[in-house]
């Protein structure tokens, strides 16, 4: 196996773990926070609060929020190590065609490497901008604002015979 190989094995087997170390991290601690908030709270204290609602320390929120935005330029060095693995048989399966191989190659990884950029740059300023301004809390709805809209939500499902005894005993 020559140097270049080797390297390139090594970057997608390294991409990989970091896909799958995301993913159980993502698993882990409910979300991720690239679309997630900092809400500013009384006393100048700060919650942090992942996309599913979740709160979480400051950095976890802030290793969260990095490792989400890693994931690009991974996704990218794992589809271009491919790409280089894939050069000789690419360009020999394409020679009678309107694109040559070698064109083909070079047109692909430009896009993976521009799709990379844009992406990591955009979740980049996204994560920033959410991480640097606050958000006043949430405030809940009432009590009695949540009791009406459940007593609504099972009237509709009673309305669809969705909620029935008498449906229930017949199909038992």
């Amino acid at each position: 196996m020559d140097r270049r190989t080797k390297i390139c094995i090594w970057i997608i087997l390294l991409g990989l773990a970091n896909f799958v170390a995301y993913t159980m991290i993502y698993m882990l601690i409910g979300g991720e926070a690239v679309y997630g908030h900092i809400e500013k709270l009384d006393g100048g204290k700060v919650r942090c609060v992942l996309q599913s609602g979740h709160d979480v320390p400051r950095w976890v929120f802030i290793y969260s929020g990095i490792h989400s935005i890693s994931i690009w330029p991974t996704m990218a060095a794992i589809m271009l190590a491919m790409l280089t693995l894939a050069k000789e048989r690419i360009v020999s399966s394409m020679r009678s065609t309107i694109v040559r191989g070698r064109t083909f190659i070079t047109i692909l990884a430009t896009v993976i490497t521009f799709l990379a950029i844009v992406i990591t740059i955009w979740f980049t300023l996204h994560f920033v901008t959410e991480s640097v301004k606050a958000r006043p809390p949430r405030r809940d709805q009432p009590a009695t604002e949540k009791a009406e809209q459940a007593a609504r939500g099972t009237e509709a499902l009673a309305k669809l015979n969705c909620v029935s005894h008498r449906g229930a005993s017949r199909l038992g």
